[in-house]
């Protein structure tokens, strides 16, 4: 069986392209010369492999535009003082109480997911005029950079808005792709308790290992002026073209259309000038574009995998080994999902492909719908907090490093990879035996 197994034409083609991406070779040409190497093992023509790949792109269409269109958003908040106005805002109401200041951060980069989607481009805003009150608290920066994570990845997973609504409609479509029946509604209900795993490793990190003092050298660093900072028309244009694009998700749930019309008022109202347009897309294509077209060749690289005439021997090789213990079978699959998303970089990518591994072998197992959606879920998750070439990280050093006293792969990534995906690991294999 073993040996079935490790000739498998699928698990030779994901285990390259893991230790592809691992190795820190470009994710795009990982993709596309491990689907190359699925239809070699497969006896498939090179060129049927490519026609294959290009024809399974489709799937994914929907959330690389929504990605594009969000980037594009994001990139005309970026040119207003928006950001440094609403973050003027919210120092106003920040405590200065250890605790309830690592909370607060938790809660602000919670909005950047869903209520105004500008991902970790906050982060440069509002940490580094911080560090000064973080240094004084003697706070350990290292619970500061799990906040900032809880903020950055919860929010995506549970709440339909936003990166939310991206990375739920993305879910849902690999899934009925792959023969699981389920809507928007399923996998919202499903995802929640995710949540749970996250907040575990919240509590654990701010109360219990990083509560202790840590000592930092006070040093001199250029601010962001904030004092002077007025609501121009651009502002107001922006700030409404984000409010239409809120209220259209949550009436039609449909990302994309939600994005271009939010897009357009601003225009219309002069957020985005009429001669920056392509300078703001260009902006919005270099922050999202990349992973977008990961999503794409994801995709098409999941559809190589189904085409290869494989899946069925896989499913074979491992349900009998699978069907002994359920809870070793979805910590397996979680693993797995960790592994790949730690190489790619990007929980979005990952989906296409463990959905198509996982989907065939949960309904073989007889597994309910609910956990299938939980599984693929967290396994999508899973890495993205921790993984060294994840926005998610680079961002969060990015503002915790100003004054050169934050590392990024000690005191980002090992901690953060520590308290989200070992809560997410255990905790959810255990959640997942009563769904």
């Amino acid at each position: 069986m073993i040996l079935t197994l490790l000739t498998n034409p699928i698990i030779i083609s994901v285990v390259l392209m893991t230790l592809l991406c691992l190795f820190r070779f470009n994710v795009l040409l990982s993709l596309l010369i491990s689907a190359l190497i699925a239809g070699v093992f497969s006896h498939l023509e090179l060129v049927d492999t490519m026609n294959i790949l290009i024809s399974g792109m489709k799937e994914n269409l929907k959330t690389a535009l929504s990605y594009i269109l969000l980037g594009a958003i994001a990139a005309a908040i970026s040119k207003t003082n928006l950001t440094a106005y609403l973050i003027k805002i919210v120092n106003h109401f920040i405590s200065h109480k250890k605790y309830l200041l690592l909370l607060s951060i938790a809660l602000i980069s919670c909005f950047s997911q869903n209520l105004i989607p500008i991902h970790v481009a906050f982060i440069p805003l509002l940490i580094p005029p911080l560090l000064s009150l973080f240094n004084k608290l003697k706070i350990d920066r290292r619970a500061v950079a799990c906040a900032l994570t809880f903020g950055l990845t919860t929010p995506y997973m549970v709440l339909p808005v936003g990166f939310g609504l991206t990375f739920q409609d993305l879910l849902k479509d690999n899934l009925n792709a792959n023969n699981v029946s389920a809507s928007l509604n399923d996998v919202t209900n499903t995802m929640y308790f995710a949540a749970i795993c996250m907040i575990a490793g919240l509590f654990l990190a701010l109360f219990v290992f990083y509560r202790k003092p840590r000592e930092y050298q006070e040093v001199e660093i250029a601010k962001v002026d904030l004092e002077n900072l007025e609501m121009t028309r651009k502002e107001w244009g922006v700030l409404a073209g984000l409010v239409l694009t809120l209220i259209l998700q949550i009436l039609t749930m449909n990302l994309p259309l939600s994005g271009l019309l939010g897009f357009v008022l601003m225009v219309i109202l002069g957020g985005v000038e009429f001669s920056k347009v392509n300078e703001v897309f260009d902006d919005g294509l270099k922050m999202m574009g990349f992973i977008a077209f990961v999503i794409l060749v994801a995709a098409g690289y999941g559809e190589v995998l189904k085409e290869s005439g494989s899946v069925v021997d896989l499913v074979n090789s491992v349900v009998p080994w699978m069907e002994q213990s359920k809870f070793l079978a979805v910590f397996f699959m979680l693993l797995i999902g960790l592994i790949i998303t730690m190489g790619i970089g990007t929980s979005f990518g990952t989906i296409p492909i463990i959905a198509t591994l996982f989907c065939p072998i949960c309904l073989e197992l007889g597994f309910s719908t609910a956990l299938i959606i939980f599984i693929l879920g967290v396994a999508g998750a899973l890495g993205d907090a921790g993984s060294p070439a994840s926005e998610t990280t680079m961002g969060t050093t990015v503002g915790l490093n100003a004054d050169k006293q934050h590392d990024h792969i000690k005191d980002t990534c090992i901690p953060t990879f520590i308290f989200y995906n070992g809560p997410l690991l255990i905790l959810g294999s255990i959640i997942a035996m009563f769904l």
